[in-house]
C-alpha cells in the first residue's frame, strides 16, 4: 500500500471519527450550532407541565430531515410549553412552521409534542411568563435602556406554544 493510501485512510478516519463524535455530543454548549440527536428517555407527559422543573436551556428537536436539535429556553404552563424566538426568520422557527411536530428534552426525560404558533396580543401573557422564567424584560415601548442580550424587544418575539401530541 502506497503512503499517499494509508494518509488517505488516516484522514477518512479522521474525519469519521468527527462526524460521529458531533453527532453523539452536539450542542454541546449554548450557542447557536445545532446537534442532531436528542437522547434522553421518551417519557408519557405530564398532567401539570409545571411540575417540570429545569433552569436554563432545554433540546428541542424538530422532526423532518435534516435532524436538527437546538438548545431553546423555556417557560411553561399547566397546559404547554412556551418557547420564543426573535423575528429574525431562524431556522428553528422555519423549521416549526413547515412541521409541528418535534420532541423536547428536560434533564433525561424527552417529551413528544407538537408546536401552535401563538400570533398577536395572545402572545403577550406568554411572553410576560417567558421572560419571567428566564430574567428578561418584556418591555412594552422604545425608550430606557436597550436589554443586553436582546436586539429586539421581548414582546416583538414568536411564540410557539407546545402541547402533547
Amino acid at each position: 500500500m502506497s503512503r499517499l493510501k494509508i494518509i488517505g485512510w488516516v484522514l477518512g478516519l479522521v474525519l469519521a471519527s468527527a462526524v460521529v463524535f458531533y453527532v453523539y455530543t452536539a450542542p454541546f454548549n449554548y450557542q447557536r450550532l445545532p446537534g442532531v440527536r436528542i437522547g434522553g428517555q421518551l417519557t408519557e407527559h405530564p398532567t401539570n407541565w409545571n411540575t417540570i422543573d429545569v433552569d436554563g436551556v432545554v433540546y428541542l428537536k424538530m422532526e423532518g430531515f435534516p435532524p436538527v436539535v437546538v438548545k431553546v429556553f423555556y417557560a411553561s404552563d399547566e397546559g404547554g410549553i412556551i418557547t420564543a424566538t426573535r423575528p429574525d426568520n431562524g431556522y428553528w422557527a422555519n423549521r416549526v412552521r413547515g412541521n409541528p411536530n418535534g420532541w423536547m428534552r428536560f434533564g433525561d426525560e424527552t417529551y413528544a409534542l407538537q408546536a401552535t404558533e401563538i400570533f398577536g396580543d395572545a402572545r403577550l401573557p406568554l411572553l410576560e411568563a417567558y421572560g419571567a422564567n428566564n430574567g428578561m424584560q418584556m418591555r412594552y415601548d422604545f425608550e430606557g435602556e436597550v436589554v443586553v442580550g436582546q436586539n429586539e424587544p421581548l414582546h416583538t418575539w414568536e411564540v410557539f406554544y407546545w402541547t402533547t401530541r
